[in-house]
């Protein structure tokens, strides 16, 4: 496999632009709808907030080089992939639950599913890019 090369380079360039966009969608998208209408889908309106916590770190961390800034950009695509998951599947089971849609709800449909097919991307990513070392397990 050989050296870990930087988890910002060759089509991780690409994957970094990606998240950049998506954290300021999702962060605008959260702020105006808690600025507007909280009380209308709170929890939507909150997991959309989060949504946009975790592409700000994944983005940070993709675009740093390291052993520390792997592991965070690991957790955080991660976390997404799960949140992508859990809530695409309630979005679906438990409709009432979200009456407005979040970045994750529905697998992110709204988005062309590139919220579902990016964290996966990511750790493939930094799977190819970490060399001889193992991401999740020991990444320094």
């Amino acid at each position: 496999m050989g050296e870990a090369r930087p988890t910002y380079s060759g089509p991780g360039r690409v994957l970094v632009a990606v998240y950049a966009v998506f954290a300021l969608a999702a962060t605008a998208r959260a702020g105006v709808q808690i600025a507007t209408r909280f009380t209308e889908a709170p929890l939507a309106y909150l997991l959309s907030a989060f949504a946009a916590v975790v592409y700000i770190v994944a983005t940070v961390a993709l675009a740093r080089s390291g052993p520390l800034a792997r592991r965070i950009a690991f957790i955080a695509c991660s976390v997404e992939l799960a949140g992508v998951l859990v809530v695409g599947t309630l979005s679906l089971a438990w409709p009432d639950a979200f009456p407005d849609e979040t970045v994750w709800s529905g697998f992110g449909r709204g988005y062309g599913l590139v919220p579902l097919v990016l964290p996966i991307l990511g750790l493939l990513w930094l799977r190819r890019s970490a060399g001889n070392e193992r991401v999740g397990h020991r990444l320094g």
